[in-house]
């Protein structure tokens, strides 16, 4: 399973990118609001830190099929890591269908059931994002979703990847993996809390002292 940053702070993004294990990063309208300027200049500045090969997601604002397919035809030429963020609605389907005919790269994004995730599918959806922590919010179980959207993607070899989002904590990473998740993005702070272990913690402080003391002796 994949990770990336689900984030626009290019400084967040740096750090996590630095350490080779960040492969894509996740935008969404709230995060970019958060850090002002150019949405344009933003996303060019997150690819430019982003492996060749990875993924950005950039979500178009549009409301009509059309407007969100001019928009995404803008956005793809802002770097070569874009996939263009859609809404699992009438107009955004028919934009996925319309975009994947052209070979651009999409993300169908709040998706909380199963048949949102086979309309992305059949739309011929690169990834799409079931949102784990908003389904829990509700008392639903969000990685039951992910579970059911993999077991049947798998079955009927459908090529679209599954993108975890709304990921709240360390746990929810592990129980994405295990259900199959192709990619979880996840907030920085939930990245910084997957290093953490107690036992770690002892362990290094203990190879220290007994390193002390051999040093000494």
């Amino acid at each position: 399973m994949e990770l990336y940053l689900d984030s626009a702070n290019l400084e967040e993004i740096k750090k996590a990118v630095d350490l080779g294990v960040i492969t894509g990063v996740t935008t969404n309208p709230s995060l970019v609001s958060q850090q002002g300027g150019s949405f344009k200049d933003l996303i060019r500045e997150i690819c430019s830190l982003v492996p060749k090969t990875g993924s950005v997601s950039a979500e178009v604002m549009g409301e009509s099929w059309r407007e969100m397919v001019k928009e995404a035809e803008e956005i793809r030429t802002w770097g070569e890591q874009v996939t263009i963020k859609l809404p699992l609605t009438p107009d955004g389907i028919k934009a996925c269908t319309i975009l994947s005919g052209e070979g651009i790269k999409t993300n169908l994004t709040l998706v909380f059931s199963v048949n949102q995730a086979l309309l992305a599918a059949r739309a011929g959806a690169t990834f799409v994002s079931p949102f784990v922590g908003r389904l829990d919010d509700i008392g639903r179980n969000g990685i039951d979703l992910v579970a059911q959207i993999a077991s049947i993607f798998d079955h009927y070899q459908l090529p679209t990847r599954i993108i975890a989002a709304s990921i709240r904590h360390p746990q929810h990473v592990v129980d994405a993996a295990l259900a199959g998740a192709d990619i979880a993005t996840i907030p920085y702070k939930v990245f910084r809390q997957m290093f953490d272990h107690p036992l770690t913690e002892v362990g290094i402080k203990r190879f220290k002292a007994d390193w002390a003391k051999f040093k000494e002796s």
